[in-house]
């Protein structure tokens, strides 16, 4: 979620009309006030808004810490104006609490904007859509059919073979003792062992172009995590703002890019005398699209925009958000060598001279996976969750809210709590060692894929790619900075702009060294 990427002329446009939009809003608040002028209600507080701008001009270039710092000063439950579009922002875990267990079913649907959307073929996914029948069928299914355990254990030889061939890669590059990008290599993985486990093929060797379809997810999260013109203004300004400032054009680039990619791997399923290979997750989609047009015939609630919907989820999901993790990781023990050594050891003494990491190996590594748990604590997936949406009025820790509310949970926030976490800025790795919290909902301090209805249906799926990723990267190579680089000077530091997920500003070039071959 971000502020409009609006340029000056825009921000003139909208100061020139806003004497015509304030006496059309004036009007509908005081005929909304007459409406209500006998309800008590108490808003959360939140800092001063401008008239038809809001809070806008206030959510600055990162808003998880803008609205983290404001929350320090007007509480963990506080209002925000997007434009004319009322938004409470949640930051503690008591809150959070309130929201995703208490009122769970009355804040578990979803805003309608626009550029979600049109991506999810008008709310026919599952990360996106409004709460009702349809959601429900759809949630199920995925969680039966595509990321049950039985489906991810099918999947384990993707995933080791996509690892291996990572690390061949990088082998090659410590020979030649060149540097290389860690952060576009994990996302190639992800990508690759996404496409393996959806389509059945990877884009090793072909002429694919593998980078533009990396601009095009990147894209398509600028577009999902964007508040657009018509969202934040009257009608029809905030048209005229979308337009002139190209985030319609933009949507609808992205939605037809990925729209001719879907029709083209489901084409190819369905080309006669295909050669016959591991069933992947559009070979179960397609079946489950005939099995229920047999049944239901035109009403059947899973068609071939629920795949395309799926697919949009899946990429989403799938491929940053492991990438992302992978890399934090590496970049936090780079930057720690104490907690590197000591993540190193522990994978080196229990896989021996095997020569590779497999998912057989993954349980006992206990301190990796403290690792893992303090990355995603400091660099959760989706800094601020998918925004909620309250169906109808209720009361958040004495607070009103109205129904058509948005609610955004500050997962980042919440993580860095210092009423919760001691030293809550450091990496440390061992604070997970005697604890029971965990990443699946339970505890509301620490929410990386969220909690509830709306939690993450594949965190199974993602997590045991980040895991199988980073065992791997620890045990077969040791890491030295470039140009003469010191841990300390790695930076934390975050990319600005609109995105559902946040990568690090700088990319984490590294020189590997080969450990098995020394």
């Amino acid at each position: 979620m971000a502020l409009p990427d609006f340029p000056a002329t825009i921000w003139l446009l909208v100061l020139l009309l806003l004497p015509l939009a304030v006496l059309i809003i004036k009007n509908k608040i005081n005929l909304s006030g007459r409406k209500n002028s006998n309800l008590q209600q108490i808003p959360p507080p939140g800092p001063p808004k401008l008239p038809i701008l809001g809070n806008l001009y206030q959510l600055g270039a990162l808003p998880h810490q803008s609205l983290w710092r404001f929350a320090n000063k007007y509480g963990p439950v506080m209002q925000f104006h997007f434009g004319r579009m009322p938004a409470v922002i949640i930051s503690s875990p008591k809150a959070a609490q309130e929201v995703m267990k208490v009122h769970d079913l009355d804040t578990c649907s979803r805003p309608s904007l626009v550029g979600t959307r049109r991506l999810t073929y008008n709310y026919l996914d599952v990360g996106f859509s409004p709460y009702g029948d349809n959601w429900r069928f759809m949630r199920k299914m995925i969680i039966l059919e595509l990321f049950s355990v039985k489906r991810v254990k099918a999947f384990r030889f993707v995933r080791e073979e996509e690892v291996g061939l990572l690390i061949d890669s990088i082998s090659e590059i410590s020979a030649s003792g060149s540097t290389f990008d860690l952060t576009e290599k994990c996302f190639s993985l992800t990508a690759n062992i996404t496409f393996r486990m959806s389509f059945g093929f990877n884009y090793h060797g072909s002429d694919f172009d593998k980078g533009r379809f990396h601009e095009v997810i990147h894209e398509a999260q600028v577009v999902m995590g964007t508040i657009s013109g018509e969202e934040c203004f009257p009608r029809p300004f905030g048209w005229i703002v979308d337009k002139f400032n190209g985030h319609q054009a933009r949507i609808e680039r992205v939605f037809h890019e990925l729209d001719t990619f879907y029709r083209h791997v489901i084409d190819e399923h369905h080309k006669p005398g295909r050669e016959e290979a591991e069933e992947d997750m559009i070979d179960v989609m397609l079946a489950i699209e005939k099995e229920q047009f047999q049944l239901h015939g035109r009403k059947s609630k899973f068609r071939r925009e629920n795949i395309k919907a799926v697919f949009l989820n899946l990429f989403l999901g799938g491929i940053d958000t492991a990438a992302l993790t992978v890399t934090w990781a590496m970049a936090e023990l780079l930057a720690n060598p104490r907690l590197m050594k000591k993540a190193q050891d522990e994978v080196r003494v229990i896989v021996g001279e095997k020569g590779r990491v497999t998912e057989d190996d993954l349980e006992n590594l206990e301190y990796m996976k403290l690792v893992i748990k303090e990355t995603l604590r400091l660099h959760p997936p989706a800094p601020l969750l998918l925004p909620r949406e309250a169906s109808s009025h209720l009361k958040i820790s004495g607070y009103d809210i109205a129904p058509k509310t948005m609610i955004y949970v500050n997962a980042w926030g919440m993580g860095r709590d210092p009423n919760y976490w001691k030293n809550a800025d450091k990496f440390m790795p061992e604070r997970f060692a005697d604890s029971s919290l965990d990443f699946r909902g339970h505890d509301f301090e620490y929410l990386p894929f969220g909690a509830g209805r709306r939690i993450c249906p594949g965190i199974n799926m993602g997590i045991i790619s980040v895991e199988i990723a980073l065992a791997n990267l620890l045990y077969c190579f040791d890491w030295k900075l470039p140009n003469g680089m010191k841990p300390q000077d790695i930076t934390m530091e975050e990319k600005t702009g609109a995105s559902l997920s946040v990568s690090r500003k700088e990319p984490l070039i590294l020189v590997p060294v080969n450990w098995l071959n020394k």
